[in-house]
């Protein structure tokens, strides 16, 4: 990435400030863990490290718009735990950061961990408590809503974003091909399993983005980095193997949804400087792919609902005649932005080491919560593989830290 001149007349903590930091990023994660946070690199994932954990996630995983939101901005590398895009943009800055109050930090870290939280959460009580079996549907509303919003907030000057042009469209089509497929495939494994065993499932997405950067751009991770994986790996084994509640479906969707988290990451990687150059302002920043993402989703997702056959269940089922319904997803739609514009806020009042953990972190009452609000079947050995495996993330996220420190 260029070097990018600062203008006097904007202040280092203004929103543009924090938008020009967040041009690289994988907005998720769009799919943390859900992945509605792709795009910060949405882990969601948790992953995002919080794209490696995206969005994400992500990130919506999912686990994700995350995009599958902004994760970590310590080097020029993908940060494995969301599937997210990071640059480093702080390290010019780091001198010159303003001083923050405590409050604001505490504030927008609380407002990050509930809306990501919440996000995942949503989807699971709309799949699973309201038996609603219409996923693709449930994506293309929540993608439209955020569409809506963003379009909205764009007309009145609060946020700015590219033009859709024909050019960008060309080159950023076949990251949406793989964004709605990432989307999609979470929906459908957060039906089958419990959002406990989802967020440790998640953890493979890590394994396969480490590796497909060892063998496509050639970069090396230290023993920590492997070692953490390698738990992940043995936590996901351990837990779909003491699953009380296995479904095979359901594991066989998650599985998919880690290569396709994992190929978002890497492909966006690779599309992500093509993509700036067909723009008019030579950036790309996160609102942007959140816009261009869902904008191009729409279509696509209209031809999956017809091709699954969702039509025919949407015309009978009677949720859609329940308002109570209705707000609920359209809530989720306007989670699915709160995770990126908290992101956004809680990396700018902290910093990327704290952002990466705390979404390490956040991984844990997740996990809880989604285990006691859905009464989910549990043993001792399923919760210590839970356990093992969030305990894992953290390590891994420590360690990619540690590693980026010495590089």
């Amino acid at each position: 990435m260029g070097s990018r001149v600062i203008p006097l007349g904007i202040p280092l903590n203004s929103p543009d400030r924090l938008l020009g930091r967040l041009d690289s990023e994988d907005a998720s994660n769009l799919v943390l863990n859900g992945e509605r946070t792709v795009l910060i690199s949405h882990e969601q994932n948790g992953d995002l490290s919080p794209v490696t954990n995206l969005v994400t996630s992500g990130r919506r995983d999912v686990v994700s718009r995350s995009l599958s939101g902004a994760k970590s901005f310590c080097d020029d590398e993908m940060d494995l735990e969301d599937g997210k895009v990071e640059k480093d943009r702080v390290k010019t800055l780091r001198c010159y950061r303003p001083i923050k109050l405590h409050n604001q930090a505490l504030l927008s870290g609380l407002a990050y961990c509930i809306s990501s939280c919440s996000m995942i959460l949503v989807n699971k009580f709309v799949l699973s408590g309201y038996d609603f079996n219409a996923g693709i549907s449930l994506m293309v509303y929540q993608n439209l809503v955020s569409v809506l919003v963003v379009s909205i907030l764009r007309i009145f000057g609060v946020i700015s974003t590219e033009p859709l042009t024909w050019k960008l469209v060309k080159v950023w089509f076949p990251v949406n091909v793989i964004f709605v497929g990432m989307l999609i495939t979470s929906m459908f494994s957060l039906k089958y399993i419990n959002v406990a065993m989802v967020t440790v499932l998640k953890n493979v997405t890590n394994v396969i983005t480490a590796l497909g950067e060892t063998y496509l751009f050639m970069k090396h991770h230290d023993k920590r980095v492997w070692t953490a994986l390698f738990l992940m790996i043995i936590s996901a084994f351990s837990g779909g193997m003491t699953d009380l509640s296995f479904h095979a479906i359901g594991y066989i969707w998650q599985t998919l949804n880690c290569f396709l988290t994992a190929s978002y990451s890497l492909t966006l990687r690779r599309v992500m400087d093509t993509a700036k150059q067909v723009t008019k302002s030579g950036k790309l920043n996160e609102f942007s792919m959140v816009l261009l993402n869902n904008t191009l989703s729409l279509p696509l997702g209209l031809l999956l609902i017809f091709a699954f056959n969702e039509v025919d269940y949407l015309y009978k089922t009677p949720l859609l005649k329940m308002p109570m319904f209705w707000l609920v997803i359209t809530s989720s739609g306007f989670l699915g932005l709160a995770i990126s514009f908290t992101s956004m806020w809680f990396l700018h009042q902290t910093g990327a080491t704290s952002y990466s953990l705390v979404g390490s972190l956040n991984k844990i009452p997740l996990s809880i919560a989604g285990i006691l609000l859905f009464k989910v079947p549990t043993s001792l050995e399923n919760s210590l593989s839970i356990l093992f495996g969030l305990l894992a993330g953290v390590f891994f996220a420590k360690a990619k830290l540690q590693e980026r420190s010495q590089s």
